[in-house]
């Protein structure tokens, strides 16, 4: 595919370019991209459109500068907006590459994934962390595929329930040390204290405050800062200890 495109209206040289296309009521239509933005705001970490975009124009085919007729972008998207329609494209289109640059990307997306499960996720026979060459293995073997329009991250959060068919795997628990405060301390001990299954630890510093080490989802994590730091007024605090439980005498899974 050609690097360097022409604009219609102002044959202004378009360069870097990387097309993102899909198809819709049998006409393609296209959009000229910057490389390496795309994957930047399908992740979420790019959110200014016009950092994307080479040109917030929708093309039939962009190599040849080849403008969609309005006519065409109203029977597939029922609007003519260009920048709406850019956004549609961007989120649901294909990105094209050719076949190295695509297996590339394939490999580093799966190697992500696998590095996000293996951080986040522990052997709950071992209490230990898998290696990110045992996840990809195991990726492998249940014959994961990426999903190019969504973000490794995401993917890897589905894929661990799969992952159950071909090794013992669950969610890392979070270790917190959550510090209350003040003259509501036991009532809010209290409320704490019953959303919680796994304590270590819980030490009455002082009358008007007390410590609880505990093992928590990481998914309470948000729930119990927002409730302790909202009922002490801000004299409260929940602090993350550890993400992982990991079993004396060795940091990889057996």
């Amino acid at each position: 595919m050609a690097n360097n495109i022409f604009t219609p209206t102002n044959q202004k040289l378009l360069t870097n370019v990387a097309v993102v296309r899909i198809k819709r009521t049998g006409k393609r239509f296209e959009i000229a991209c910057y490389k390496n933005k795309v994957v930047s705001w399908r992740d979420g970490v790019e959110k200014d459109l016009d950092e994307v975009l080479q040109t917030p124009t929708i093309f039939t085919n962009v190599s040849r500068g080849e403008v969609a007729k309005r006519d065409d972008l109203n029977k597939a998207f029922g609007k003519d907006n260009h920048r709406e329609i850019c956004v549609h494209i961007l989120e649901k289109g294909e990105l094209q590459v050719s076949d190295k640059e695509r297996q590339h990307q394939l490999d580093s997306t799966v190697k992500e994934v696998a590095t996000i499960v293996a951080d986040r996720c522990v052997n709950p026979e071992t209490k230990r962390p898998y290696t990110v060459n045992m996840i990809t293995r195991s990726l492998k073997e249940i014959h994961f595929s990426v999903k190019p329009t969504r973000s490794a991250k995401q993917q890897a959060l589905e894929v661990i329930e799969k992952l159950k068919e071909s090794i013992p795997i669950e969610k890392a628990r979070m270790k917190l040390r959550i510090m209350i405060r003040g003259r509501d301390c036991k009532r809010i001990y209290e409320r704490v204290k019953g959303m919680l299954n796994e304590v270590e630890s819980d030490e009455w510093i002082e009358v008007d405050c007390v410590e609880i080490v505990c093992n928590v989802d990481p998914g309470l994590y948000r729930l119990l800062d927002d409730l302790v730091r909202k009922e002490t007024k801000g004299q409260g605090s929940v602090e993350v200890v550890s993400l992982k439980e990991i079993a004396a005498g060795g940091d990889e899974a057996l």
